[in-house]
């Protein structure tokens, strides 16, 4: 998050207060977060936020001096950035997974209107980040895709020749190192999730996606 972000919209200390009518659902890729967000929004009339909807956005209201990572990264070709680093360089270097543009994500949803419950759905939300802005733990899950549930989620939503890592001159390799370096984001995440004694739902390929809809329904306390 950037210095400074939060003085012209609340008091950090007003922030669980301010963000009570949000329920959160991070996790892994792949793992269901916007499918069962977009059913909870239906289902009580919530307004729906994707995070990933507004990455673009929120990459242009950065600078180099605030997200280092995201400049970095949107400088590199589309080998650099998924075929010449490796899985471990990918993990630790990603602006998303540092937490690069979050406080725009907080920015966003103060903005809203408190009425309806918003549920705010995406990878970006940080166990770390997140926990300080809860009123109520139950506000909060984390879905953690199995690497079995991931590979069957990917297949069923591939396009040929539409995956980006088509655009690289190795995709089988930046597949693998996508594929590895997302398994090592899931496996901090359960670590994270775990020290701050987070809420979660692990996601394997028996699940249906009523069974997800109901366990993040009950983990919300709904």
């Amino acid at each position: 998050m950037r210095p400074g972000q939060f003085e012209e919209v609340a008091d950090l200390a007003e922030l669980p207060a301010r963000l009570r009518h949000v329920y959160w659902i991070g996790g892994g890729s792949g793992a269901g977060k916007s499918t069962i967000a977009r059913r909870l929004a239906g289902r009580y009339g919530w307004r729906l936020y994707a995070t990933d909807d507004v990455m673009r956005e929120h990459a242009g209201r950065t600078t180099p001096e605030e997200a280092p990572f995201l400049h970095e990264f949107i400088a590199m070709d589309m080998d650099e950035r998924w075929v010449n680093r490796s899985p471990r360089v990918m993990l630790e270097t990603f602006h998303w997974f540092r937490g690069e543009g979050f406080g725009l994500i907080v920015e966003d949803l103060l903005r809203l209107p408190r009425r309806p419950c918003v549920v705010v759905e995406g990878f970006r939300l940080l166990p770390h980040l997140v926990k300080p802005l809860l009123a109520a733990p139950e506000h909060a899950v984390w879905l953690l895709p199995t690497p079995d549930f991931r590979r069957a989620a990917i297949r069923s939503r591939a396009v040929p020749g539409g995956d980006f890592t088509g655009k690289t001159s190795d995709p089988a390799k930046a597949g693998r190192n996508l594929a590895e370096r997302d398994r090592m984001f899931t496996a901090r995440l359960q670590e994270e999730t775990g020290r701050l004694r987070l809420r979660t739902v692990q996601v394997d390929t028996t699940m249906t996606e009523d069974d997800l809809a109901e366990r993040v329904t009950t983990a919300f306390r709904l």
